[in-house]
């Protein structure tokens, strides 16, 4: 597994130092002007749009998230909540599960963190609901850590800069190890311990790029700034805000230009640095492709899609529920829609009442 601090082996000579210049250079005038990246969003709101963003557009993400936090602007706020109203606001942002875990985030911080989001990692992934993917995309987008943050759209970055490969392919174990590889510093992480070495130094750091919120008319995307570079000498609070910003900028450049389909490799500004370019943008093989395909999470016909259709009768139902013989009208396959209404009573996400269905109180 690779060293985090060493440049991996795959990647073209010389081109380690250059990427985080390259890529904070084109972030801080290119990244989206997304509400939570603004400077003064509390660590609780970052949380929140990390976890409602899961397998979610951004579009249908952003006036949720707005309105969630007009009614519970703190942990504390959520977890005196009611589950009812919780997953009425949640919509139709899906996987309601996540509604009823953020509840159970709400109070692990309110019992253990005074009411507060912890910053340390361990303790981040110790919360409910929150992932290695989420705790470090805290630790980085609200605490200024410069720690690896992989999602899909890195991972993807990722394969196809070093590995040379179209597919990111499934997550892997080493996923943290890779990119952490490319930053110019990582800050304690537990899950690299062993494998973090001194940062290696970083050529001009002033030109990594300025802040996306310096002249750009773009918001602080990353969080630099709030933590980032507190207790360190000036070369390497500069590596470590450039890590920290990196970490933003790779997510973007997955979301914008290295595109799961028709990347647009003419505006990305690691072209020359780019393995998969470089040894003619080779398509996956049959293989890979078949594998993929069964990794994409079909929506249509599933039960996924039977369950949303019962939440939605509920939320609009309100607090007096439906009977058995309206959920039966949503849903031509009597056996599947059994499945589902069982599975939403299991996960607690559906009470019954006598004859009467409703969102639980």
């Amino acid at each position: 597994m690779n060293s985090p601090s060493a440049a991996s082996p795959n990647l073209p000579t010389g081109s380690h130092s250059s990427l985080p210049a390259k890529l904070n250079y084109w972030y801080a005038r290119n990244a989206r002007d997304l509400p939570w990246r603004h400077p003064d969003t509390t660590p609780w709101a970052i949380l929140l749009s990390e976890v409602m963003s899961q397998q979610t557009p951004v579009a249908r993400v952003i006036p949720l998230w707005q309105a969630w936090l007009e009614r519970w602007p703190t942990p504390a706020d959520l977890a005196e909540a009611p589950r009812f109203e919780i997953l009425k606001m949640w919509a139709n942002l899906g996987y309601p599960r996540r509604a009823l875990r953020l509840k159970e985030c709400a109070l692990a911080c309110v019992e253990r963190h005074g009411g507060e989001v912890p910053s340390d990692i361990a303790e981040l992934e110790a919360l409910p609901g929150i992932g290695h993917y989420t705790a470090r995309a805290v630790a980085a987008f609200a605490f200024g850590q410069a720690v690896p943050v992989v999602d899909t759209n890195v991972r993807r970055v990722y394969r196809r800069l070093v590995d040379g490969r179209y597919l990111q392919g499934p997550a892997r174990a080493r996923d943290l190890a890779d990119v952490a590889s490319l930053l110019p510093h990582v800050d304690p992480d537990p899950r690299l311990v062993g494998r973090q070495l001194p940062p290696p130094p970083q050529p001009q750091p002033t030109d990594t790029g300025t802040r996306s919120g310096a002249g750009t008319g773009t918001a602080n995307c990353s969080g630099v700034g709030r933590n980032a570079g507190a207790g360190t000498d000036t070369a390497s609070g500069a590596r470590r805000d450039a890590a920290n910003l990196m970490c933003a900028a790779l997510m973007e450049l997955g979301a914008l230009i290295c595109t799961a389909k028709s990347p647009a490799c003419d505006q990305c500004p690691v072209i020359d640095d780019c393995a998969w370019v470089q040894s003619g943008k080779p398509q996956p093989t049959e293989a890979e492709a078949q594998a993929a395909a069964r990794r994409v999470q079909k929506f249509v016909g599933t039960d996924r899609q039977v369950r949303g259709k019962i939440m939605g009768l509920l939320r609009e139902a309100g607090e007096g529920g439906v009977t058995k013989k309206e959920i039966d009208l949503l849903w031509p396959a009597t056996e599947q829609l059994e499945r589902a209404l069982q599975s939403l009573l299991d996960d607690g996400l559906v009470a019954r009442d006598g004859a009467t269905y409703q969102l639980p109180h």
